[in-house]
């Protein structure tokens, strides 16, 4: 009798082996689950729910189809998850080589990349909301520089074969001699929200999902799932710039230095701009140059204190995918490989005896 090899369900053409130990590591797992989540949501019928910018600047939920997700029937045979992989569709849009992402699906016939995500599983509660009640339960969510990049690119290879960046862009940012300097850049940024805006509602009709964010859900504090525990939210390219743009135009009447938030916001518009000029983006001079003395481990990060506006449904409340399912996402002793991190705050926390 053959043994079942473990593996997750739906990822049966991918550049990882699941058989191996190597990889179901925290960084693999944390972006080949959710893929195996979506295609198992695919098979119950079920959407994930989709974030998008409407004509006021604001987000609104809708649903997408896992299919329109991945460019393709996620069970197809002709499937490929291509992980931590570049999307190479971009790549003559930039100076050097392209930043890999962390989900790119391909054609396994013909060999063509698909679509490309930036994935994000996040909990639920985190430690902004939860001591508030189970409906006001949200997620932190952190994004990396690289998305901000392909953030930018997706808005390009969108527009590239119109004048949109150049019509709306103009020469509002000419003046800027120096964009290093924290003080040239901090007076126009209230110009590059609006280009960014009026850009954004010019095009609403042409987002594209970006970031993919699954939820697990534990029991408030503890590490004890949720009976209701798991859920998709995916990010549009214009819906995730929210995270940076609105609560830039709060700190700009509160901050006079430029913060993580604003810094996106210059990073996304001196892409855009460069792009213009150059037709190609030198993305690492801007990011590392246009520091403003803040590191550049991250973009940014909200708590789910600042996300739950956006997230707020009644599948962020309670998770459309039953804890009783995970056997059927994870396969074959899949769970058996798993090396979580060994924290003493999580030991301590969930050994109450010790202080008997």
């Amino acid at each position: 009798m053959i043994s079942k090899k473990p593996a997750l369900f739906g990822l049966n053409n991918s550049n990882r082996d699941f058989s191996s130990k190597d990889s179901w590591g925290k960084n693999q797992f944390n972006s080949s689950f959710p893929a195996a989540l979506a295609c198992y949501m695919h098979s119950k019928s079920i959407n994930p729910v989709y974030l998008i910018l409407d004509d006021k600047t604001d987000v609104k939920h809708t649903k997408i189809s896992v299919n329109e997700l991945f460019g393709i029937n996620p069970l197809s045979p002709e499937i490929f998850f291509a992980f931590e992989s570049d999307f190479t569709p971009f790549q003559h849009l930039v100076v050097g080589n392209i930043p890999r992402i962390d989900l790119v699906t391909q054609n396994l016939n013909s060999g063509n990349c698909l679509k490309l995500l930036e994935v994000k599983l996040t909990a639920l509660p985190d430690n902004s909301t939860c001591d508030l009640t189970d409906d006001k339960f949200s997620s932190e969510i952190v994004i990396r520089p690289d998305t901000i990049i392909y953030l930018a690119l997706s808005i390009i290879q969108t527009l590239k074969n119109t004048n949109q960046i150049n019509d709306f862009i103009g020469n509002k940012f000419d003046k800027i001699k120096d964009w290093t300097e924290g003080f040239e850049v901090m007076p126009y940024i209230p110009k590059m929200i609006e280009f960014i805006d009026n850009l954004f509602l010019a095009n609403l009709n042409k987002q594209q999902p970006l970031v993919l964010q699954p939820v697990w859900k534990t029991l408030g504090k503890s590490p004890k799932l949720a009976d209701n525990c798991l859920d998709i939210f995916v990010w549009s390219d214009f819906a995730l710039s929210r995270l940076f743009v609105n609560v830039g135009k709060t700190e700009l009447t509160t901050e006079n230095r430029i913060t993580r938030q604003l810094r996106s916001i210059v990073w996304l518009t001196k892409m855009l701009l460069d792009f213009n000029k150059n037709q190609r983006i030198n993305y690492r001079a801007i990011i590392d140059e246009l520091s403003y003395n803040t590191k550049n481990d991250k973009a940014f990060s909200v708590t789910g204190s600042l996300t739950y506006p956006y997230l707020n449904s009644p599948e962020l409340t309670k998770p459309r995918i039953h804890k009783s399912e995970i056997k059927n996402i994870i396969l074959n002793g899949g769970h058996l490989l798993l090396s979580p991190e060994r924290r003493f705050d999580a030991i301590i926390y969930n050994s109450p005896d010790l202080f008997q």
